[in-house]
């Protein structure tokens, strides 16, 4: 085993691929509230503003932060894997509080307002988001972070705990595109089509929400941008195959 394993070189071009998906990530979120600022009033809890905490929160919590958290592994690619599993866990939390007040917001102010709750698409697809993302940082919780569980059980579930990781923040794109549609067409109404000023912004700011998911999703899936195994997982690796496959791992 070669001891600059451990640390090996960043590609050449993965930093200026983490900065443009952090550029469009933070412009994401400064639109958001550009958007809400300029055409919805701002933000209040105890008004009319509340519901407006909701799309902030979602746009910040779902989107932005756990796309960091899932580029995680790719930008710390030498430090220790315990750092980056607590570092990566924590950003899912903050998202995931993050997006739970956005959650009760919008419950909060449809009952203050009188107005029914999950009928549309969008809050359908939402609820559905939040609830897998909770199970999704669970049951990652329990494999990866607590104490106790086998390396074979880990290396089982890390396909499927990678795969449904990107399949949710897809969804959660395509749901805050859809709640941005959705806040459009009640708002504006028939205007919508006639170029109104907020309707423009809004578009623009759609298709950042797309390009923030296809930067992040770009780097996930260049195999040749994952974290290199460090010395202590390819001994753990080795190990297994050799509980597994009964045979001696031969030296690489």
């Amino acid at each position: 085993m070669e001891s600059g394993a451990s640390t090996a070189a960043p590609p050449r071009t993965l930093p200026y691929w983490v900065t443009f998906s952090q550029l469009l990530g933070l412009t994401v979120v400064a639109m958001t509230g550009a958007w809400l600022g300029l055409y919805r009033g701002g933000i209040a809890w105890e008004s009319a503003l509340q519901f407006n905490v909701h799309p902030l929160c979602m746009v910040i919590g779902l989107v932005f932060l756990q796309g960091d958290a899932l580029l995680v592994y790719r930008v710390f690619r030498n430090e220790a894997k315990r750092t980056t599993k607590v570092l990566h866990g924590l950003l899912h939390v903050s998202a995931f509080v993050i997006a739970l007040v956005g959650v009760v917001a919008v419950f909060d102010y449809h009952r203050k307002q009188g107005y029914a709750d999950l009928y549309s698409l969008h809050s359908w697809c939402g609820i559905l988001v939040f609830v897998l993302y909770f199970v999704q940082w669970l049951v990652g919780f329990s494999f990866f972070l607590f104490p106790g569980v086998s390396f074979s059980l880990r290396s089982r579930y890390r396909p499927q705990h990678i795969f449904f990781g990107a399949t949710i923040f897809v969804f959660s794109v395509g749901t805050a595109l859809l709640g941005l549609k959705e806040a459009l067409l009640f708002k504006l109404g028939a205007k919508y089509s006639t170029f109104e000023p907020e309707g423009i912004l809004a578009n623009v700011l759609g298709l950042l929400l797309a390009s923030f998911s296809v930067a992040v999703l770009y780097i996930l899936t260049r195999t040749d941008w994952k974290r290199p195994p460090q010395a202590e997982e390819q001994a753990l690796s080795m190990d297994f195959k050799t509980l597994t496959e009964g045979d001696s791992p031969s030296p690489q």
